[in-house]
């Protein structure tokens, strides 16, 4: 990728937690029960899978896996380190905000997992496609 790519994609990741951490307030989402995070958590999967289905169609197939790892890497590294920031350092929970704020710790590990996924079921597509055009 691009310099100029990536820094679109940090931008875009930092708007994306900003957004997070309003919509959060007053307590960064601490004033919502467990359950609910939970079922939030599970719910912003299916939004965020499509988003990313969408900005992989175009990516030569060759180059989306190399491509999901850097999606992977801007949507959980800066967060990481922001959420530390916010929460460890400013709010005072140090690394305990890795167990006090779960709901944000799941959200280190979904991309890696996620990404990779949705960037293999596109190949796969393309290369069933593209089977299925040379055996007619």
């Amino acid at each position: 990728m691009r310099p100029k790519t990536h820094i679109k994609i940090f931008a875009i990741a930092t708007l994306v937690w900003a957004v997070f951490v309003v919509a959060g307030l007053p307590d960064y989402y601490l004033q919502h029960p467990a359950t609910t995070m939970v079922f939030f958590d599970i719910f912003l999967i299916i939004p965020f899978s499509a988003i990313i289905y969408h900005v992989f169609i175009p990516i030569k197939p060759q180059r989306r896996m190399k491509i999901s790892l850097w999606y992977a890497f801007y949507f959980t590294v800066p967060f990481f380190l922001y959420d530390w920031i916010f929460c460890g350092l400013y709010l005072g929970h140090g690394f305990d905000f890795l167990t006090v704020y779960w709901f944000l710790t799941v959200y280190y590990f979904i991309p890696w997992v996620l990404f990779p996924l949705i960037a293999y079921g596109l190949n796969h597509k393309n290369e069933n496609r593209t089977n299925k055009h040379k055996s007619e």
